[in-house]
């Protein structure tokens, strides 16, 4: 091992017995040596967390030996584990910035902080050799057996001392293969398995988008939309379309990574998933994909497992912290929020209105609409529920339009010293008044399905004059293959999101899809949403190193956000004379 680079520190560490005996037993003592008196009711310790977390944030990242005293202090205080975590990962963040000069003039009782030193200098030493640097941690735990990184490791040094997933993972898939959950396991299942045999060529040229009309297929169950409620909102009910039923396009699909290692499925219906966890470590299998279900991504979020795992689901933003070992893809509804507030901003609008549904859904979309655009610098969004289409019609048959009105969307600015998954934000407040925008609405962003969209774009048509007409967006959830002539010319000019798979990024996976999935639409998200994932399973290593991570992917644009949250960017598109083309 190399001479340590703070080896001059340490030799001003000796302490006496007496002192040691202190600091092992939690003592902090004061510069006269005299232990402070520590904080015993709930009033003082919020006083006292408060102070240390001012010192800390007064320092603005820099570096000083005065902050890590803080965060030493502060650490015992803290009951919550997400705010204790992050204590720690935010003490090894800054120790690490340190050089040794400043690191001088530790005292001999402070015990803690001359554990920090030295667990830091055999991180420096050997860092490149998970093996060595985990047999210094186990060494060092018996010299420091109180320090709280032996029961709270700062994740960077975790994910160091973890062996990588490799280029070729041994992959276990966690999905639902049976019960009610079965029809979107399967889906999810047939993308990354067709992903792992590697995908057909897009053509060389495509067709341009088609006006024929063909039969509708019948709705998604109602059951599996109420089991599975995160994952339904995002698939639509789409019918059956014909071959030619595709968008000419510039855009494309990455090449799939190749891995021949022997992909097993573990059923997780009914299943403990701590249980299938263990199971799959005990096969030999280092990546787990999946769960699907947010109720079992919580209990693997929780799970002290070895394994590297990929979660088709989305925590809260309050319930996600850093975890080595732990990523997150999803369709999720409010990363499309967000994208539509971002490519809305970008198309130069300036004060939007966000129609949703009248659910804790269209609440979620919401704020997630409105979190985006005000974190852009946006003002206020105004948000409109709608109901059910039978009150839809019945408003129509009474030429009640929609007014380019609603009530903001609050959002609230975030509470300094604390991260943004920490904050409390209030629910969506129904009961204040409709108000008008402060500027005439230019812009309405409208999560629908398709048969609500048809009702609700000429409701907007009949409260507004032709010279106040606002630009219109939907979701994807609006959009459904061989939806006719009548209909595209119908939604003329309205912009819509949806993933590159039926975009017309690759016309033949799309053909493929169709075969496999019975000419069900309504999965196609799933099956590109397996696609991808078996991308992401395969580059496991460079999700969690890498945030310049980016992939072409079947279902939007990937890259990696704070916490391994990976986020999808979709292509826009845009009803224009009956045909559909990409959006300028």
């Amino acid at each position: 091992m190399r001479p340590s680079i703070f080896l001059h520190v340490k030799k001003g560490l000796i302490c006496t017995a007496m002192l040691s005996a202190l600091a092992l037993s939690g003592c902090q003592l004061t510069g006269d040596n005299q232990a402070p008196t520590a904080p015993t009711t709930p009033e003082q310790i919020s006083s006292e967390v408060s102070r240390y977390q001012s010192i800390i944030d007064s320092a603005q990242g820099k570096p000083s030996i005065e902050v890590l005293r803080a965060y030493i202090s502060q650490e015992p205080l803290l009951t919550e584990q997400a705010a204790h975590q992050a204590n720690i990962d935010g003490m090894w963040q800054m120790l690490t910035q340190m050089t040794p000069d400043q690191v001088q003039g530790i005292g001999a009782e402070e015990n803690t902080l001359a554990g920090w030193v030295d667990l830091l200098d055999i991180y420096l030493n050997n860092r490149d050799d998970a093996d060595t640097l985990r047999a210094g941690i186990e060494d060092w735990k018996i010299r420091y057996p109180n320090n709280p990184a032996v029961q709270t490791p700062p994740n960077q040094l975790i994910q160091s001392m973890m062996p990588p997933v490799g280029k070729t993972p041994k992959i276990a898939l966690f999905l639902p293969m049976s019960g009610q959950g079965k029809v979107f396991g399967e889906a999810i299942m047939q993308g990354f398995m067709d992903a792992q045999k590697g995908l057909p060529q897009a053509p060389t040229s495509q067709p341009a988008s088609t006006t024929a009309s063909v039969p509708e297929q019948s709705k998604s169950d109602d059951v599996l939309e109420q089991i599975y409620a995160e994952v339904a909102a995002t698939t639509g009910n789409s019918p059956a379309t014909n071959d030619t039923d595709v968008v000419n396009s510039s855009l494309s699909i990455a090449a799939v990574p190749t891995n021949t290692q022997t992909v097993k499925v573990f059923d997780t219906t009914g299943k403990q998933i701590p249980q299938l966890l263990q199971q799959a470590q005990n096969e030999g299998f280092n990546l787990v994909v999946g769960p699907l279900l947010k109720t079992d991504v919580q209990t693997i979020a929780q799970t002290s497992s070895p394994l590297s795992i990929l979660a088709l689901n989305e925590l809260d933003a309050d319930k996600l912290q850093p975890r080595p070992n732990l990523c997150y893809f999803s369709l999720s509804p409010e990363d499309e929020a967000k994208n539509a507030a971002a490519h809305m901003m970008v198309d130069g609008k300036h004060a939007p209105l966000i129609l949703v549904p009248s659910n804790d859904f269209g609440e979620r979309v919401a704020k997630a609409f409105a979190e985006e655009w005000q974190s852009k610098g946006g003002s206020t969004v105004l948000k409109q529920s709608f109901g059910s289409i039978p009150s839809l019609k019945e408003s129509i048959n009474r030429g009640v339009g929609i007014n380019m009105t609603g009530t903001p969307v609050i959002v609230d600015t975030p509470v300094v010293g604390k991260s943004v998954n920490e904050q409390n934000y209030p629910a969506i407040s129904q009961p204040q008044p409709e108000i008008t925008s402060s500027g005439a609405i230019d812009a309405v962003y409208i999560v629908a399905t398709q048969d609500e969209l048809t009702l609700i774009k000429p409701m907007i048509e009949m409260a507004i004059s032709t010279k106040q007409r606002p630009a219109l967006y939907a979701s994807s959830r609006s959009n459904q293959a061989g939806s006719g002539a009548d209909y595209r010319f119908e939604m003329d000019g309205v912009k819509f999101s949806d993933i590159p798979l039926l975009a017309g990024a690759n016309n033949n996976l799309r053909k493929q899809a169709q075969q496999k999935l019975n000419n069900d639409y309504s999965l196609f998200r799933l099956y590109a949403l397996g696609i991808d994932a078996w991308s992401l399973a395969n580059n496991y290593d460079q999700l969690q190193q890498n945030s310049q991570f980016n992939l072409q992917g079947a279902s939007g644009t990937l890259t990696v956000k704070e916490n391994c949250v990976v986020y999808r960017d979709l292509p826009w598109l845009q009803f224009s004379k009956g045909q559909v083309n990409l959006a300028k």
